[in-house]
Parts: structure tokens; C-alpha cells; sequence
């Protein structure tokens, strides 16, 4: 492997040299991932009907939580990519899903949507610092179509009348912008908190992935509705 894959990156208030537990607190917050993902599994599990798509979403979720460990304990660039795509794979496959299961859209239409929104989440970068050169919200600026698929989701969930998962998104989209704000604000506030934000980005996170995975449970096919949070 080219060595290049294990430079170093400190990109955190927390770490203050390259040693494995530099950042014991932003490595040890991910577990909130595992969490989240094991009561899902535990809701999965007392399902008549297996849900695959669900159980996908859940094991995706654990797998963000194992890849954030490993970024923020090795902190390199091969981390950094572990830490990233399984992200990246949650993101694009409860897009897939919603615009399956809660706008019933048929299949080859909700692919293409999907397809559309990643172009658009791919191209953003790009067309936000046209707009806003220099603004990089501390790498938080690559999220921000997320937030704004939970936000438009959800209110085309409300019109189309799935009303519980459309609230359940905006649920999930409300506390993700709060998210995004203590990721952003991270590396401006070390000097008056030298452990800095970016653990409460984990801790939320997982809180959305929870509100996400347990909506798809709940509005598996066939099945009664489970509560959500609304």
C-alpha cells in the first residue's frame, strides 16, 4: 500500500499529536453508533416478517460507528475513507428507501431519483463555494444535501400522505442541523473548549440513525406501523 494512505491527519480540537488514543473521547462516542444500531436489531428482530432492507440500514450503521472509531483513533487517510463510506452508503440507501417505502414510488423511478441525488450531493462542494468561497463550515458543507433530502422527504411524506414518517424525517433532519452546527463550530471554539464538538456530532448522529432506522421498521411492508417518534 502507498505510504501516502498513512499520513496523518488532525483535524479535531481533541487530538494534539498522532498517537492511537489522542482522542479518547471523539474515538470512544462512537459507540453511541453500536448502541443505536443494537436496539434496532433488538426492534428487528421481533418482527413477524424479516425486513432485509432494515437490517441492511442497521448493519450499515454499526459499520459507520467501527469506521469513525477507526478514523479517529488511527487518523489517517485510509481511516479517513473507512470513516466516510459507510456514510456515504446510509445516506444514498434511505434515500432508495423512502422514495420506496413511504412515497411508494416504483422501482426504476426511485432509482433514478436516488441517482439524481447523488449527482447533486457529489456537485454540491463545488457549487457551494462558488457561492460562498472560502466557507468551509469545518468540512460540514458535504452534509448538507443530507439535511436537506430529510427536509424535503419528509415534507413530500406529509403531502403524500405518510404523515408518521414524514414527521419522523423532520424529526431527524431538526436534529441533525443541530448536528451539523456542533461539527462546524468544532475546531472555533478549542481555545475555550479543548475538547471541542465533534463528540456531540457522534452522539447526535446516532440519534438520527436511530429515528431513521426505527421509521423503516415501522413502516416495513405488511406489517402494522410501530410507534415512531413523531
Amino acid at each position: 500500500m502507498n505510504l501516502s494512505w498513512f499520513q496523518p491527519i488532525d483535524s479535531y480540537c481533541e487530538r494534539i499529536d498522532a498517537s492511537f488514543w489522542a482522542e479518547p473521547v471523539n474515538a470512544v462516542t462512537n459507540g453511541f453508533f453500536l448502541l443505536a444500531a443494537a436496539h434496532a436489531l433488538w426492534v428487528w428482530r421481533g418482527r413477524q416478517l424479516r425486513d432485509w432492507p432494515s437490517l441492511w440500514l442497521i448493519t450499515v450503521t454499526a459499520i459507520v460507528g467501527i469506521g469513525s472509531f477507526l478514523f479517529h483513533t488511527f487518523a489517517n487517510r485510509w481511516s479517513l475513507l473507512a470513516d466516510v463510506l459507510p456514510i456515504a452508503v446510509f445516506i444514498y440507501s434511505y434515500f432508495l428507501l423512502a422514495m420506496r417505502r413511504y412515497l411508494r414510488l416504483g422501482a426504476g423511478v426511485a432509482i433514478a431519483i436516488t441517482l439524481v441525488f447523488a449527482a447533486f450531493n457529489i456537485s454540491f462542494g463545488r457549487l457551494w463555494l462558488g457561492l460562498f468561497p472560502g466557507v468551509t463550515l469545518n468540512g460540514s458543507v458535504s452534509y448538507l444535501p443530507a439535511l436537506m433530502a430529510m427536509v424535503a422527504v419528509g415534507i413530500a411524506c406529509h403531502r403524500a400522505k405518510a404523515g408518521q414518517a414524514g414527521r419522523a424525517l423532520l424529526w431527524a433532519g431538526s436534529a441533525f442541523a443541530l448536528s451539523l452546527t456542533f461539527r462546524s463550530i468544532d475546531d472555533a471554539v478549542c481555545s475555550a473548549l479543548p475538547l471541542g464538538t465533534h463528540a456531540l456530532w457522534h452522539m447526535l448522529n446516532a440519534l438520527v440513525l436511530w429515528i431513521l432506522m426505527i421509521t423503516a421498521l415501522a413502516h416495513a411492508p405488511d406489517e402494522r406501523p410501530l410507534h415512531v417518534p413523531c
